[in-house]
C-alpha cells in the first residue's frame, strides 16, 4: 500500500483529487452560508482557511509531483489538516460543553498582510456564535463532521509522508 501511495504522490491525479475534494467542501460551506442562511462563526472561518490550505497543498503538489516540490505540498497538507483538526475539535467542545467562560472572538483576526475578511467578505467574515448549533446530519453537528474530515485528511497525509520512504514499484511491459 505504501508503494502505491508513493506512486500516486508522484502523479498529478491524486493531488488534483485532493484539491477537488477540498474545493467541494468549500462550496458546501458557502451553500450553507448563502443559500441555507447559516451564520458562520470565527472558528468556522478558520476551519475554512484550513480547507483552503489543503486545497492549496493539492494544487502545489499537482504543479510538479515528481520533484521535491511534493514534499512542500505534503508539509502544507499536514499543517493544514492538523490545524483544521485542532480547530474542529475546539469548536466541537464549545458546542458540546457550552460555557460563558469559553467563547470565540467576534471577528476573525487575519494578519495585516493578508486581510482575507477585507478582500473576500462573502467568504471570510464571521457573523455567528461558535456555541450555537445550527445544523445537524445523522445526529452529528457540523464541527463533528469536520473532525472526521480533517482526521481523514491528516491520516492520509501521514501515510503519504511515510510512503515517501518506499521506492515506487517499477512496472514492466505487462504491468507486473
Amino acid at each position: 500500500m505504501l508503494r502505491f501511495l508513493n506512486q500516486c504522490s508522484r502523479g498529478r491525479g491524486a493531488w488534483l483529487l485532493m484539491a477537488l475534494t477540498a474545493f467541494a467542501l468549500e462550496m458546501v460551506a458557502l451553500w450553507f452560508q448563502h443559500v441555507m442562511l447559516l451564520k458562520p462563526c470565527v472558528l468556522c472561518i478558520y476551519e475554512r482557511c484550513a480547507l483552503f490550505g489543503i486545497m492549496g497543498a493539492g494544487l502545489v503538489g499537482a504543479i510538479a509531483p515528481a520533484t521535491p516540490l511534493r514534499f512542500g505540498a505534503i508539509a502544507i497538507w499536514l499543517y493544514s489538516a492538523g490545524k483544521g483538526l485542532e480547530l474542529a475539535w475546539q469548536h466541537t467542545m464549545m458546542q458540546l460543553h457550552p460555557s460563558p467562560f469559553m467563547t470565540c472572538d467576534f471577528a476573525a483576526s487575519f494578519p495585516s498582510w493578508l486581510p482575507l475578511d477585507k478582500w473576500l467578505p462573502q467568504v471570510f467574515v464571521a457573523s455567528g456564535d461558535c456555541s450555537v448549533r445550527q445544523w445537524e446530519f445523522l445526529s452529528l453537528e457540523m464541527p463533528q463532521w469536520l473532525v472526521g474530515i480533517f482526521a481523514a485528511y491528516l491520516a492520509v497525509a501521514l501515510l503519504v509522508l511515510l510512503a515517501q520512504f518506499f521506492k515506487p514499484k517499477k512496472r514492466d511491459l505487462f504491468g507486473r
